[in-house]
């Protein structure tokens, strides 16, 4: 699934689309750094002047910690928090390749229903205790048993230990996505019985195999971690403390980011990203992302249960300029809804409705509302570059008679609104949780999944029909043809007009050496320096 970005993690569905955030095999402009400056190095540099180890790291991200459930969220807030105390059997690399990761090996058999996992040697939790296949055997059952927004869609008929370091899974029948699910931030392990306290008790104090520990924490505020003495990865983290310092305001994030106050922003508002990359104590870590900004549309509304004027107003919008003027070269233009990065997409294949004013009158001509009408867009405030957006799409709309007004609220009013349905358009991004097309089109296309299709609650049988069978296709040339027919039917219809695939960018002090930037808009820190200490 997906997860939601700005608004939250995932798709910024961290699940299907941790929301709205999270396969990488190359990003819109690459999956590697620009030279000098703006690095993603995998690892620190091994020069001379290697920056001793210890300190703090204060990172500036616009929403607080809530809960570190990894079954039950989904936001990116929480998300990118929680998989830095839980970690999965595989991960996704900066590459977004699938690589083994609290597991030494898995295999899959040739079938596709048998999936059996070795865990590495000397595995320990950060209370100390050892790391067994009962533990993950655990972990994997309560992610079934609670299901929540990122739940197994795999049908799985047995969870076994075969001994202390062997986990396998039987599925009931083949799931392509399922290998690449279990990197999710919701498949992290955790102690069996959460380590003999309650539920509520071992979230407030999360015990994983993580870089990090939770030291200080507050629900509303700041989170400060400390390292994890015990991580399998020798001699990681370097830092001793991690902090993540809410900052709502992009404004004041670039500000304290410049003053040094704080070594690294999350998100950067893309005005502002060639200003950091020309600064002298500044610099751009970059990626190529999963991640798509949109327009969504509430199918229950009365104007956009029409599908002619969902046409007629993607007709009306000129996403070229769009991106242009908005994404200041940070970005390509979409017309499919998987980003490049993503197998399957077909954004330049795509039969996509493009800038047509004259056409945009017509197809409004065919619909129940000729002569146009008045509506809503909801946006959450804050954010300059959704603003922005949010006036082109209003402006666009104006040239074929629909009248919009802009409604911006804070981000949980945000939140709350759409997750009632309580809107008529939003603007939002989907994200991919892992490196699979069904991160994304599940989360945005299933009327009876989490999201019923992201909140639009489009609902078309054919699609529903081409996504499952792309879940048990295996990968090859006829998954790809399903996914073309998928994503050209939701281009036809529009349920959400993509808008532009933007890069994945954070704001970093030049001072900073080893930040490994992932391509769900998450990072890991485990390899960071701080010159100076």
């Amino acid at each position: 699934m997906s997860k939601l970005i700005v608004s939250f993690r995932k798709p910024f569905l961290v699940g299907s689309l941790a929301f709205l955030l999270l396969v990488l095999v190359a990003g819109c402009s690459g999956s590697k750094n620009d030279a000098d400056k703006n690095t993603n190095a995998t690892n620190p540099s091994t020069t001379a002047d290697q920056p001793a180890e210890g300190g703090t790291f204060t990172y500036g991200r616009p929403a607080s910690v809530t809960s570190f459930d990894l079954h039950n969220q989904i936001t990116s807030n929480n998300a990118f928090a929680i998989d830095k105390v839980f970690e999965p059997l595989v991960a996704f690399n900066g590459d977004g390749k699938i690589v083994d990761w609290l597991a030494a090996s898995h295999n899959i058999s040739a079938n596709g229903l048998t999936y059996t996992f070795v865990l590495r040697d000397g595995l320990k939790f950060s209370d100390g205790k050892g790391v067994t296949a009962e533990d993950a055997v655990f972990s994997i059952q309560r992610h079934l048993n609670v299901g929540g927004p990122l739940a197994i869609a795999a049908q799985v008929a047995s969870l076994s230990a075969q001994d202390e370091k062997t986990l396998v899974i039987k599925l009931k029948a083949p799931y392509t996505p399922f290998i690449s699910e279990l990197s999710n931030f919701s498949n992290g392990i955790l102690p069996k019985d959460f380590g003999g306290v309650s539920e509520k008790e071992f979230f407030k104090n999360p015990v994983g195999t993580g870089p990090f520990v939770v030291k200080k924490w507050d629900s509303a505020g700041d989170l400060t971690f400390s390292k994890n003495k015990y991580y399998w990865q020798k001699g990681k983290p370097y830092i001793d403390e991690l902090v993540y310092k809410l900052i709502e305001d992009d404004s004041q994030a670039i500000n304290q980011l410049k003053a040094g106050a704080i070594d690294a922003i999350e998100s950067v508002a893309l005005e502002n990203v060639n200003e950091l990359k020309q600064g002298t104590d500044t610099k751009v870590a970059t990626n190529g992302s999963w991640v798509t900004e949109q327009l969504f549309f509430n199918t229950l509304d009365e104007h956009f249960s029409d599908v002619h004027v969902r046409r007629a107003l993607a007709l009306a919008l000129d996403r070229n300029g769009l991106t242009n003027a908005v994404t200041f070269g940070f970005a390509k233009p979409a017309n499919s809804l998987l980003p490049p990065a993503i197998p399957y997409n077909t954004n330049d294949t795509i039969k996509a409705l493009s800038f047509d004013t004259n056409a945009a009158k017509a197809e409004l001509a065919k619909s129940k509302f000729p002569n146009g009408f008045s509506t809503k867009l909801l946006i959450a405030s804050g954010n300059n570059s959704r603003t922005q957006e949010a006036q082109i799409i209003q402006a666009a709309a104006k040239t074929i008679g629909i009248d919009i007004q802009i409604e911006s609220v804070e981000l949980a009013s945000f939140r709350e609104r759409f997750f009632a349905y309580d809107f008529s358009a939003m603007i939002n991004s989907g994200q991919a949780d892992s490196p699979e097309a069904n991160s994304i089109l599940a989360f945005q296309t299933d009327p009876e999944g989490f999201s019923k299709s992201y909140w639009t609650h489009y609902t078309n049988n054919e699609v529903t029909k081409l996504l499952h069978e792309g879940q048990k296709t295996p990968d090859g040339e006829k998954r790809a043809g399903i996914y073309a027919k998928l994503q050209q039917i939701l281009a036809d219809e529009v349920p959400y007009i993509p808008l532009y695939y933007p890069d994945i960018l954070k704001g970093v002090r030049s001072s900073i050496d080893g930040l490994v930037v992932l391509p769900n808009n998450s990072a890991r820190f485990e390899d960071v320096r701080v010159k100076g200490n």
